[in-house]
């Protein structure tokens, strides 16, 4: 696992510093990430967000990291915790995410991420008011 978690730091510290070339080694040519919105992203697609300035990371990093081998590959689980803009707007202070690795020739690569919003965290949809939910016993 020592390996596992050299990785995500790895890979974690590019992303912050937005280290394109580093981050091109990192991930699978089939990269695909999932953003906490549904929407899907390409390896290019998600190299471009530092390429082309939109992205500006403050802070990057991971927390509550739960991974989990099974031979050549890896499932983590961990909090990615932010602060930043993407051009020019906020993006949420953390995110919950599932990051698949496959090892490539001894190596770690990300071949998948997939993120969802932490609810009552700061740029996440609001939590659902218990009152606003119907009541089943009111049902005629």
């Amino acid at each position: 696992m020592q390996a596992i978690d050299a990785f995500l730091t790895e890979w974690a510290t590019a992303e912050r510093d937005g280290e394109t070339g580093t981050l091109e080694t990192l991930l699978t040519s089939d990269f695909t990430a999932v953003g906490p919105l549904g929407f899907t992203l390409t390896k290019q697609d998600w190299l471009s967000r530092h390429r082309q300035g939109d992205l500006d990371y403050k802070a990057f990093g991971l927390d509550e990291i739960k991974a989990r081998q099974f031979g050549e590959a890896a499932v983590a689980t961990a909090r990615i915790n932010t602060r930043g803009t993407y051009q020019g707007h906020p993006i949420p202070d953390a995110v919950r995410a599932t990051l698949t690795l496959v090892s490539h020739a001894g190596n770690w690569k990300l071949a998948i991420i997939h993120m969802s919003f932490i609810a009552g965290t700061r740029g996440a949809p609001p939590i659902p008011a218990a009152r606003n939910r119907p009541d089943e016993r009111s049902v005629a």
